[in-house]
């Protein structure tokens, strides 16, 4: 996008918030960025990546999140400004590194941006990464629109160099993906020369070797950093008031939810009565700033997403004052004036607001509501979650789910995190019983085979995507092979890290600027492990489903790799192998004998039923071409035609 890369200071120009850290981030003159993919992150890498060149930055789709960190970090350890992005659910898989990266300190500015997910919109929870700035004991930055998505992310790197820390900077869904006006600020020329020193003594943190021991000594520095950081917060313009000088109720809040505070004490007409004291440090809380503002009344009303992080810490604040600023009651999500799950929005933070201060409101009138509520009933088309037309998936989970019937000793599938997930639904005909973390699948798989000691002898199976298998499948692998595991993993290689828009990953000989990469062969890996492996097209299956029975019989790690690239790849988007037709002279409908398979079972989108006809029909606009309904159907009333496209 050229707006990121303009050099046209003092502009305004529109930028979803992922944008605006971007260029926040080259305002800084970052110079290395590396993270893994995950919904809302994932613009950060990918814009980044797209001016790399130009702005003389390496960029790098990491393996997984730890993996993105060190690489950030060792930038940071040669002097250079890194970037690192991810998805709550990554700062779990980094929070390992994370931990001893905390105590070693940095050098050059490293900014580890978190991306949150209230409401799980994308996700599969609603986990905060700021306990983690609490629990690892580094400085919290939050953005309370885009100005300050990009301004802060500038700021984050002068401040971790001043600390000498890592500074995390965390996002929400509703600053990543939305969009609002940005102030450009100046593209600086900074070629900057990478180098490690480490042969100086052992505790200068400039020049001497870079570790997190002695730990007492490092833990201490840590303290000191964040004292500074605390002093530093006092003094910081991202942390602002709005409102009269003596307030009935002051509302304190960060984040995304300065947009919905505003809106509702405009839309209850409170603006003279009630003060908001927005935050952008948000840890550690500024204890002066707080006090001033704590002081201005007796009542405190704190907004966030997802559960009591802010509150929690403005409240042992409050009563470390209390002698000088009195006692305060206290509003928010322990008392149930705010939701403790999902996002927030301006008609929640209004009705809170409306039972603090009295002041009548209600969010839409009631009789429209209802009837609002009985035409999205009547209206809206029955939809389930489902696979896309001609997802190599639902052919997938179509053979494992008859292969298991066929097997008949009660065996089941433990998922993964991915668009495979839809297997644990009917798109996936209710084949997934588990599914937690990435990677876990396989090493939940590896708890159950080793249940037979205590009388268990139902089969297991594992799924897990081609970019999840890098990930983190591999460690899972290899435990499942050291301790002669009893299960089949079967990797559903689509090529590319669909869910999140095909990022490539190592098994794809192209990396995330574009350029050629190693191929990483995954059969390869597997077999070098001591895994049989076995390859086969989903698209054909009854050679699936009798592979995946045959590998039922046998003890041992087996590995099915399922390869058949994803059908909205821009690799194969509109390129239909080919062209679907149903023969109505053997469709027979309800007298078919088949209980309208195609249409009540296997439910692809490009089939549908012809109410009027009583026939299934093919939307020959969403039908990928894939073929594979022709061989679900018993009647043979479903024909591959010629492809009209390869």
């Amino acid at each position: 996008m050229p707006k990121l890369n303009e050099d046209k200071e003092g502009i305004r120009v529109l930028m979803m918030g992922n944008e605006a850290i971007v260029r926040g981030a080259l305002e800084a003159g970052v110079n290395v960025a590396a993270g893994y993919p995950g919904t809302p992150s994932s613009e950060i890498i990918e814009n980044l990546s797209k001016v790399a060149q130009e702005r003389h930055l390496y960029v790098e789709w990491s393996t997984n999140e730890k993996i993105s960190l060190e690489v950030a970090a060792a930038a940071s350890f040669a002097g250079l400004r890194a970037i690192c992005p991810m998805k709550q659910n990554g700062v779990n898989v980094a929070s390992d590194f994370l931990l001893h990266l905390a105590g070693s300190g940095t050098r050059g500015g490293l900014v580890l941006v978190t991306c949150d997910d209230p409401g799980a919109l994308s996700s599969a929870n609603e986990g905060e990464s700021r306990h983690f700035a609490r629990m690892i004991e580094i400085p919290l930055l939050e953005p309370g629109d885009f100005q300050e998505a990009k301004d802060m992310t500038k700021w984050a790197f002068e401040l971790s160099e001043e600390l000498k820390n890592v500074v995390m900077l965390r996002s929400v869904t509703r600053m990543s993906h939305a969009s609002g006006m940005v102030r450009l600020g100046k593209l600086p020329e900074r070629m900057v020369k990478a180098e490690f020193k480490c042969r100086g003594p052992l505790l200068d943190q400039e020049t001497g070797p870079v570790s997190s021991m002695p730990v007492v000594y490092h833990h201490t520095l840590q303290q000191e950093k964040l004292r500074r950081a605390r002093e530093l917060f006092e003094e910081s313009p991202f942390n602002t008031y709005e409102g009269p000088e003596k307030p009935e109720l002051l509302v304190i809040t960060g984040s995304a939810c300065t947009l919905y505070c505003r809106e509702a004490i405009h839309l209850l007409g409170l603006k003279d009565r009630v003060g908001l004291l927005k935050l952008g440090t948000t840890w550690p809380l500024p204890p002066k700033f707080m006090k001033k503002y704590l002081a201005l009344t007796e009542k405190i009303l704190i907004v966030e997403e997802v559960i009591p992080f802010l509150e929690d810490s403005v409240k042992i604040l409050a009563a470390e004052q209390a002698a000088e600023i009195g006692i305060k009651t206290f509003y928010g999500k322990n008392d149930g004036t705010i939701p403790m799950v999902g996002e927030l929005n301006p008609d929640l933070v209004a009705a809170g607001l409306s039972k603090i201060m009295g002041a009548p409101y209600a969010s839409m009138d009631g009789e429209y509501a209802k009837e609002a509520q009985e035409a999205a009933g009547a209206l809206a088309p029955e939809r389930d979650l489902t696979f896309c037309p001609g997802c190599p998936h639902r052919a997938s989970f179509w053979s494992i789910h008859k292969a298991l019937q066929l097997d008949n000793r009660k065996g089941f599938v433990c998922g993964d995190i991915g668009c495979y997930s839809l297997g644990a639904r009917p798109a996936g005909f209710s084949t997934v019983k588990i599914a937690h973390a990435m990677g876990s699948g396989l090493g939940l798989a590896c708890g159950f085979g080793k249940l037979e000691a205590f009388g268990m002898d139902q089969p297991t199976l594992t799924v897990c995507g081609d970019s999840t298998f890098f990930h983190a499948a591999l460690p899972a692998l290899v435990n499942a092979v050291h301790h002669e595991a009893n299960t089949t993993l079967i990797i559903l290689d689509n090529s590319g890290t669909a869910m999140t828009g095909f990022q490539p990953h190592p098994g794809l000989p192209i990396n995330a600027l574009g350029q050629a990469a190693p191929q990483i062969d995954i059969a390869k890996v597997c077999e070098a492990m001591g895994a049989k492996v076995v390859i086969r097209d989903p698209f054909e299956l009854e050679e699936t489903r009798a592979t995946i029975n045959a590998l039922l019989e046998e003890e041992g790690i087996k590995v099915l790799i399922l390869r058949q690239i994803c059908a909205l790849s821009p690799e194969k988007k509109g390129k239909k192998s080919h062209t679907m037709r149903i023969d109505e002279s053997r469709c027979l409908g309800e007298e078919c004998g088949c209980n309208r398979l195609c249409t009540r079972v296997f439910r692809c989108p490009g089939l549908i039923w012809d109410k009027e006809k009583k026939k299934s029909r093919i939307d020959e606009v969403i039908c990928a071409g894939c073929g594979v309904c022709a061989d679900i159907c018993t009647s043979g009333a479903i024909r591959r035609e010629e492809p009209v496209s390869v």
